[in-house]
């Protein structure tokens, strides 16, 4: 529907979002509601203002909606060190006026333009994960990252006085397509309204209820109850299990997916209203008709939430136009338990409305992310065109040709040639399948994955490592994984981690012992909605006594964003984990990681003991010259900025 007069919608929705950021490139990504002529202005340290005419690829997404890839090749390269200004400025196709897309809102104070500093030596970067608009522990590390880059440019011209974060690394669940709050769900149908999102045929529903999209929106199960609309046969019972109700945790006791996202243009509104506060002007966001009393007071706790979440948009806005952006999806970003196991994987994908569902998320991941992490990757003219033919007719063989495709898609994992070069993991559509039983968990990558990675490793002497989930984790949340996957029950505790197939354990442990791959090692991980820090060095294996000589290993996890662990909980875990599974304790002999000695850093200020870091916030790392890190953070939205001490320091400490 065409938007009233007096409510007219802005050029720009989203963006623009600064990608990769590389000597002789500059990617952006841009949601529109024209399909415009793109050119950018740079204003570099050193020199006159510049014009530029990118390459820019266009996707329509619906009447008012194009998605953007600008790709800006440069004649002279960059200069390591140096700031350099951005303007977008934008045309009709018809050739009318340039338009500069000037918005001071993009700008920090003291700056007429968006900028970034080009930094391929990493000696800073911020990372985190799981940002879920609706959790009501308040506050967005987003946010948190924007005052830091803000109090970054006060110190001094372009920043002198501290690193400049060289990336932002989101390590996964950046939307949660499985976990919406019914106020999240009503906004993101009066945009589908207003951008005139296209109709999609659904597949595999009951067709005397719900054949598209309309049906779906005005169906009275839509809201807080979409798991009814699920057709019901006997094999669909676990369907139910697999894909709807295994968010039930028995640590959470709570079931979130009754709000589910099911079509493209669902998933592809919740992008643009979870990274820009400019599509949400003019929605009504007035609980929905007939919604039953329990539901309504659901409604209105969750408002409050969601408008918190709002008012943080502008700094997300701002700090993701300044530092490229590093993207990967985990299993929020799809659907709760994504491919956990090939049981899961034989129902989901065995029937066309789950089938549908997961491949909607993926599509839409595909434009929103995927797309600016290796614009290389999906730069073919005949996969755009399948994309485009897919969103101009959603529900149809083009659409299922797409999926089908993406389903099988091996290139969404990818490295930036930062120093230490930055290497991005897919672990979620190479996994490692049970060959004891269907319902154990399978391995987070596949043999030839990980060979792979190892191929990838030679060479360099230090690597930045982005794994979703932690490779080294707590380890007596792992035992309790591991006890309920042996009892056939692993979707209760999302029993994924990269101990829970021997073999895919075995493979990743084996590349840190191998004397041919990097001898600095940095993993970054997200996930589990708590942070920590853990220094890894390899134990001597029989009766040796001399030392070992390995790699330095850092396990560095931030989570999360805008999501937080029950603190009671928490609390007992990490007291546990701490008698059981110290570093002197015998009980790591009968780990997968008994060669490995793991010793957790204490988070600053926190008290005594206490190795796990609850609360929202984002997680900022500095390196020297090695690639070795030197200050390791978790900066808290409560203000707080709390450092993970080594053991050294902490033993002066206490």
């Amino acid at each position: 529907m065409t938007p009233p007069p007096h409510d007219p919608l802005p050029p720009v929705l989203a963006g623009p979002i600064l990608r990769r950021v590389q000597a002789d490139r500059i990617a952006w990504w841009l949601a529109c509601t024209q399909p415009h002529r793109v050119r950018v202005y740079l204003q570099r340290a050193d020199g006159a203002p510049t014009v530029h005419e990118p390459t820019v690829h266009r996707l329509r997404a619906g009447k008012h909606l194009w998605i953007l890839l600008i790709d800006l090749a440069l004649d002279a390269p960059l200069e390591p060190g140096t700031w350099t200004g951005y303007r977008v400025e934008l045309a009709d196709t018809d050739g009318g006026p340039w338009t500069p897309h000037d918005d001071p809102a993009l700008c920090y104070p003291g700056h007429d333009t968006p900028g970034f500093r080009f930094a391929p030596q990493v000696h800073a970067l911020l990372h985190g994960s799981c940002r879920k608009p609706h959790h009501a522990g308040g506050g967005d590390g987003l946010a948190r990252a924007d005052a830091h880059l803000q109090q970054l440019l006060g110190e001094g011209p372009g920043g002198d006085a501290a690193p400049w974060p060289s990336a932002l690394v989101l390590s996964g669940d950046q939307v949660y397509c499985d976990d919406v709050a019914g106020p999240m769900l009503r906004a993101i149908h009066g945009l589908m309204q207003r951008l005139g999102l296209n109709e999609e045929a659904i597949a595999g529903a009951d067709g005397s209820e719900l054949r598209c999209t309309a049906d779906l929106i005005a169906h009275p199960a839509s809201y807080y109850r979409r798991e009814q609309l699920l057709p019901r046969t006997p094999r669909s019972e676990r369907l139910i299990d697999l894909v709807f109700e295994g968010v039930k945790k028995p640590i959470f006791t709570t079931d979130n997916a009754h709000n589910h996202l099911i079509t493209l243009g669902e998933v592809i509104a919740m992008y643009l209203l979870a990274w820009s506060p400019l599509p949400w002007q003019g929605l009504d966001l007035s609980p929905p008709p007939g919604l039953e009393p329990e539901h309504a007071e659901r409604y209105a706790r969750e408002s409050e939430a969601i408008a918190g979440f709002r008012e943080g948009l502008g700094a997300v806005r701002r700090v993701l136009a300044h530092l490229p952006v590093a993207m990967v999806f985990d299993d929020h970003d799809i659907t709760d338990d994504w491919n956990l196991s090939r049981e899961w994987e034989d129902v989901a994908y065995g029937h066309p409305f789950s089938r549908r569902v997961i491949g909607n998320a993926l599509v839409a991941y595909l434009l929103n992310q995927a797309w600016g992490n290796r614009p290389e990757a999906f730069g073919d003219d005949a996969l755009l065109d399948q994309v485009q033919a897919a969103l101009d007719e959603p529900g149809g063989d083009a659409h299922e040709a797409l999926i089908e495709r993406l389903l099988h898609w091996r290139d969404w994992h990818y490295v930036w040639p930062t120093t230490p070069p930055l290497m991005v993991l897919d672990s979620r559509t190479h996994r490692w399948r049970s060959e004891v039983s269907p319902r154990r968990p399978s391995g987070l990558m596949d043999w030839e994955a990980l060979t792979d990675l190892q191929q990838a490793l030679r060479g360099h002497p230090a690597v930045l490592l982005v794994a979703s989930a932690p490779i080294f984790g707590v380890k007596l949340i792992e035992t309790i994984q591991r006890v309920f996957s042996f009892f056939g029950n692993p979707l209760l505790v999302d029993a994924e981690n990269w101990m829970s197939h021997p073999g895919a354990a075995s493979a990743v442990l084996n590349i840190f012992r191998h004397p041919r791959t990097p001898q600095t090692f940095v993993v970054l991980s997200g996930d589990v909605h708590y942070s920590f820090v853990y220094d890894v060095e390899l134990r001597p294996r029989g009766r040796r006594k001399e030392p070992v000589q390995g790699p330095h290993i850092w396990q560095i996890c931030s989570s999360g964003l805008r999501n937080a662990f029950p603190d009671g909980l928490l609390e007992k875990l990490d007291h546990l984990n701490r008698w059981l599974f110290s570093p002197r304790s015998p009980l790591n002999r009968f780990t997968r990681r008994r060669h490995m000695k793991v010793t957790p850093r204490k988070p600053e200020g926190t008290p005594h003991g206490r190795r796990l870091l609850n609360g929202a916030g984002i997680g900022l790392v500095q390196f020297d010259d090695s690639g070795a890190p030197v200050k390791i953070q978790q900066l808290l939205c409560d203000g707080r900025d709390v450092a993970f001490v080594p053991r050294e320091a902490e033993a002066r400490e206490d």
